[in-house]
């Protein structure tokens, strides 16, 4: 009987092997903070501690078709670099079909094992029963050896009925394995842990995708304005308030420029929290006054109009000092040619998509919109265009995309009335519902690195964000 006894100890070493490894080596590699979801469940997978390390999603656009067209963040990290839990998941993934591999094996030698052990079982009690009924037909001697053997066999009843038991355990552990393995796939797919060349070559070949279709909707027609958000509300009734056009998007610097004639002071802060806070700032003092509200900050420069004069002045924030100077060809000044409010706009710089942009009026345009596009290092003007709109009518304006936006009031019930094309001289009357929820607008200019509006509304800074309708070729995409 010692070779079966060494057979069931193998195979309970065995078990106990892998139970030890299920209950300890196992949590331990799932590191993963995971728990994958399953029917009927509301278990969730978790793949990432923090937003940081995801792939973002910061905008959407629709398309006419009601699909929904979405830009994807990289986070900053290499994805490439592949992190500490994809390795994880890697070598978790590979012990699993290991010990799968290995349970494989062992349910079939435990299979064939427990057809023996019944078999032994069977013969001991049978050979039970027939020592019972031998009482008196066998010798004294005999009985005695054939009873002592008996006793030295009753223990392996109880290791038997464990085995059983433990066979039972094997099945599980077997299903469990399988469902692991399972879930660990799911989790390898969501995590698309893949080898690093494939991985690398799908990021390059997303990020440029990715880079191409953000070309094409950077740019689309005007449809809708959202309803206005309210930052903060600081300052006179009159001003203009924005962020560099230029700068990465880790610079979220805001300046502030209260009143719209003689002011020179300029508050820097720090970022837009700070700039609702009304804390962390710092002041620049221009060397000349502006005039009205159409300032810009375009790549660390404030362009702005010099009072009582039509000249264009290019202040440099770093340095604090005046790098060009120049006078716009005819342009009004001084309450001359204004937008219907008054307040000295009569000349309002703006940026978009394209670059740098001035919006006045000349004597020789009988009072109506010109659009010039300027050269930013120079100030020269590079074309012009007569939209035959009438500045005095106009509420404001705002560049997107070489278009000009026109709303027809500076009041409530405003709405962005006309539209100027630079690309084909060409024009049209909208009609995009515009809410003035403080009933005066002072400033409105667009930021296309936000696609967003900014607003001075009577003492209240507000933002807007815009709906663009995108045409998209699909033509040569995979």
């Amino acid at each position: 009987m010692s070779v079966p006894l060494l057979k069931i100890g193998a195979v309970l070493s065995t078990m106990a092997m892998v139970t030890n490894w299920m209950s300890q080596t196992l949590p331990s590699l799932v590191g993963l903070n995971s728990t994958v979801s399953r029917a009927g469940s509301s278990e969730k997978i978790t793949l990432f501690q923090s937003p940081e390390e995801g792939w973002q999603l910061y905008t959407s656009a629709q398309a006419p078709d009601g699909k929904c067209i979405c830009t994807a963040v990289i986070p900053a990290q290499s994805t490439c670099a592949r992190d500490g839990r994809s390795r994880e998941l890697r070598q978790l993934m590979e012990k699993v079909q290991n010990v799968s591999q290995s349970m494989e094996v062992l349910e079939l030698r435990t299979f064939r094992d427990l057809q023996y052990v019944r078999s032994m079982e069977t013969l001991m009690r049978s050979l039970d029963a027939r020592l019972r009924a031998a009482d008196g037909s066998v010798s004294a001697k005999s009985f005695q050896e054939l009873k002592d053997r008996m006793t030295e066999l009753l223990p392996l009843s109880s290791v038997l009925e464990q085995y059983k038991a433990d066979t039972r355990t094997i099945v599980r552990l077997r299903e469990e394995v399988r469902n692991l393995s399972s879930s660990l796939a799911a989790i390898q797919e969501e995590m698309g842990a893949y080898g690093y060349e494939d991985l690398q070559q799908r990021v390059m070949a997303l990020e440029a995708r990715l880079h191409a279709c953000a070309q094409k909707l950077g740019c689309g027609k005007l449809t809708g304005v959202s309803n206005p958000i309210t930052i903060r509300a600081m300052g006179s009734r009159f001003g203009s308030w924005m962020t560099d056009t230029m700068a990465p998007s880790a610079d979220s610097r805001v300046w502030y420029m209260d009143g719209y004639y003689k002011g020179r002071r300029v508050l820097e802060f720090r970022t837009l929290g700070d700039f609702i806070k009304g804390q962390n700032f710092i002041q620049h003092l221009l060397p000349q006054p502006w005039a009205g509200t159409g300032h810009v900050v375009y790549n660390g420069s404030l362009f702005y109009n010099k009072y009582q004069s039509n000249v264009v002045v290019k202040y440099h924030f770093r340095s604090r000092s005046v790098l060009v100077q120049r006078s716009l060809p005819g342009a009004g000044y001084n309450n001359t040619f204004p937008y219907s409010w008054g307040g000295f706009s009569d000349m309002d710089f703006m940026v978009d998509e394209s670059g740098l942009w001035a919006v006045y009026t000349t004597n020789q345009n009988a009072g109506n919109i010109v659009v010039s596009r300027l050269d930013p290092h120079t100030l020269e003007v590079v074309r012009s265009w007569d939209t035959g709109y009438p500045k005095r009518s106009a509420g404001e304006a705002f560049m997107i995309c070489g278009v000009l936006y026109v709303t027809n009031s500076h009041l409530a019930g405003a709405k962005v009335y006309f539209a100027y094309f630079t690309n084909t001289s060409s024009y049209e009357y909208t009609d995009v519902p515009f809410h003035n929820q403080y009933s005066h607008i002072s400033m409105l200019d667009y930021n296309p690195r936000e696609r967003a509006l900014y607003t001075w509304n009577n003492g209240h800074q507000v933002l807007y964000n815009v709906t663009l309708f995108h045409v998209i070729s699909t033509a040569g995409d995979p």
